[in-house]
């Protein structure tokens, strides 16, 4: 019997995990849950796991959940950023999934390494802000971090017991997004409802937002960096319409080697949390035969420059991801609350990096550090989308 707490568990990934741990009841068991304020769902989800342990973001949520009568009897339940850490590090956790979005999960799952647990990572920003910090704890505790990501637990499979020695490149597949064939000049009158529209995916709106502009796959070209140690050089981006093929690596021998799956995000989640293992998923098989033909085209930089602004900050140094991330963040809000164009997004992002290269921020040394360079990037971000 594995022991997992869930971070985020209200959302997309977090209902998947569950739906996870459903299936597989002698052999899975939920020691801990965590959301944000989606009251409803969080107690129903406490209703059937009965954790020993959960969190919420803030005190009127809980109060809401614990007047619902969801909550067993002596379970434990706090809420902020420190009843998240205590989720993530309850001594009987064995596996922590990080799954909730936001800086909140940077102190949940730096704690989690330090306790020793191994974590299941669903939480892009963890791994493009604070990489470094995370990858050296997890190094010093003996701790795992395995990729939930379709496209990074993809590499995972494919590198699993090969040395990083014998990989030349790792190749991320991208949907391409709505607008994969819109004319550039097409690209400012995008509305937001345009923007959601994600041809594959069913995610929220700030991922596929991302997806839309490429943003989302410039961010994971940081996380693969930090989860394979791997030079900005060795990762490549290829436009996969289809998202047959998760991801791929390439071999010193020249030989590649690829994943492939139905696009659901049960079977990344249930990967990691059966690794080192394989068990029988019940989903529907990939039909290789009913694929129709897989297309592969190199992503277009000059339509959707965020892909190309990601590997800007990922070469200038350990600060700069921190900084594209916050940009990024304040960008794609400012976006769907109508206040920005779609091919504004980048120019606020490439403004604030400009910005951060003449402020020229050292390495964080800590989370504290990490925290700063996201607020100053947020405060200046939000004055070039307002300005």
């Amino acid at each position: 019997m594995k022991r997992v707490a869930i971070l985020g568990s209200t959302g997309s990934i977090g209902r998947s995990a569950l739906s996870v741990v459903a299936a597989h009841p002698e052999r899975l068991e939920v020691i801990g849950l965590a959301a944000g304020r989606n009251v409803d769902r969080f107690a129903d989800q406490v209703a059937r796991v009965r954790p020993a342990v959960v969190a919420l973001a803030d005190e009127q949520a809980l109060g809401r959940v614990r007047a619902s009568g969801a909550l067993p009897d002596g379970t434990q339940s706090g809420w902020g950023e420190d009843a998240l850490v205590a989720v993530a590090t309850h001594p009987r956790v064995e596996l922590v999934l990080c799954a909730s979005a936001g800086t909140a999960a940077l102190g949940a799952t730096l704690a989690a390494i330090e306790a020793g647990k191994t974590v299941a990572l669903a939480n892009k920003e963890v791994l493009v802000m604070a990489g470094g910090l995370m990858v050296e704890a997890a190094r010093r505790h003996g701790v795992a971090i395995l990729p939930v990501d379709s496209e990074h637990n993809a590499i995972h499979q494919c590198v699993d017991g090969r040395g990083s020695d014998d990989v030349l490149r790792y190749i991320l597949t991208a949907s391409g997004g709505p607008f994969r064939d819109r004319p550039a000049a097409a690209l400012a009158a995008v509305t937001p409802e345009d923007a959601l529209r994600h041809p594959t995916w069913s995610m929220g709106p700030k991922i596929t937002i991302d997806s839309a502009t490429l943003m989302n796959k410039g961010l994971e070209v940081i996380e693969a960096r930090w989860l394979f140690d791997a030079s900005p050089d060795r990762i490549d981006v290829v436009v996969h319409p289809q998202s047959v093929v998760h991801s791929l690596v390439e071999l010193r021998d020249g030989s590649v080697i690829a994943q492939l799956g139905v696009t659901d995000m049960r079977l990344p989640i249930q990967y990691a949390f059966s690794y080192p293992e394989r068990w029988h998923a019940p989903l529907s098989p990939l039909d290789l035969t009913t694929c129709g033909p897989l297309d592969f085209h190199a992503p277009d930089t000059g339509r959707f420059p965020c892909l190309g602004l990601a590997y800007q900050a990922l070469r200038a140094g350990a600060a700069f991801p921190a900084v594209l991330n916050a940009a990024n963040e304040v960008a794609v809000a400012a976006f769907l609350e109508r206040r920005l164009s779609f091919s504004s997004i980048p120019r606020v992002i490439e403004t604030t990096l400009d910005a951060a290269t003449r402020r020229a921020p050292v390495e964080p040394s800590g989370l504290e550090e990490v925290r700063e360079l996201d607020a100053w990037a947020r405060s200046f971000s939000s004055s070039v989308a307002d300005g």
